[in-house]
């Protein structure tokens, strides 16, 4: 590209010509005056120690540059730089864009295997310094990935509910969008809690009495095998893509501090990888 067909170069250069003539004008005036000139005019009455100063008015020359100051300023940022010239930033966002279609067109049909192998790569490299290269979240410190959901988790939602699973909520942790909406808080408690949370975090296997209150209390929501309902609510039993799409996109609040938003550093097939590799850490 001819460095002349620049913006920024142009202005520059343009920039450069008006400060050497301005420069060198006012330079010759000024030694001319030197030489040459003489004080007149009217003195203002102020004084500082018997020094006084002319009422004359602004140079004329003075005036117009520093009107000519504004007007190229307004013009420099509304229509000239930034506005209309090359940008660095622009044209690294316009490569990305372009090599993540690339990406996605090319990744657009992939098989599971595909979608394991990308998703242990990202999760290496994005995931594993919080949750541990096994994903059992480094003694406790975030979360483990290799179960869905631990006792705990499960009686803590039972007691406060969540409501970070509407269509339109948003609590800090991210949107989830389920329209089944809110969990209210208390649905069980006592001893049917900690039945049903242990019957949730066991994958909806075994304690008879934790799957009994499970039927009258849950299943209208999660459904009879804990799925979700074709995504109406969470899936009790594993990670689906949403969710973890969901947390990827708006980060989440842990033990460890919050886990940050990667909105804009993974494609949407990235996304679904990363949950299909999650999902086989259990299998």
């Amino acid at each position: 590209m001819n460095w002349l067909n620049d913006n920024v170069n142009q202005l520059a250069l343009l920039g450069a010509a008006a400060i050497l003539i301005l420069t060198i004008g006012i330079s010759a005036k000024y030694f001319k005056d030197i030489k040459e000139g003489k004080s007149e005019g009217e003195l203002k009455e102020e004084n500082w120690d018997g020094i006084g100063e002319y009422k004359n008015n602004s140079p004329i020359g003075w005036s117009l540059a520093f009107i000519g100051t504004i007007i190229w300023g307004i013009w420099y940022w509304l229509a000239g730089y930034p506005l209309n010239a090359y940008s660095q930033i622009g044209e690294y966002n316009e490569e990305v864009a372009a090599h993540n279609a690339r990406f996605e067109s090319k990744w657009s049909n992939p098989t599971k295997e595909d979608l394991l192998g990308m998703g242990e790569g990202v999760y290496l490299v994005q995931c594993s310094p919080c949750h541990g290269i096994d994903a059992t979240g480094i003694e406790g410190k975030a979360q483990d990935l290799t179960k869905r959901l631990l006792k705990e988790s499960v009686l803590a939602v039972i007691e406060k509910g969540s409501a970070a699973l509407g269509d339109n909520a948003m609590d800090g942790q991210g949107k989830f969008g389920y329209p089944m909406g809110e969990m209210p808080p208390g649905l069980v408690s006592g001893a049917d809690a900690e039945a049903v949370a242990e019957y949730v975090a066991n994958g909806l296997k075994g304690n008879q009495k934790g799957a009994e209150v499970y039927a009258n209390a849950c299943a209208s929501c999660h459904g009879p095998d804990g799925t979700g309902m074709d995504g109406m609510s969470p899936n009790l039993k594993e990670y689906d893509d949403k969710i973890i799409q969901a947390v990827l996109e708006h980060g989440k609040q842990s033990v460890i501090g919050t886990m940050p938003s990667f909105k804009g550093m993974l494609t949407a097939v990235q996304q679904k990888a990363v949950a299909t590799y999650i999902r086989s850490l259990s299998e």
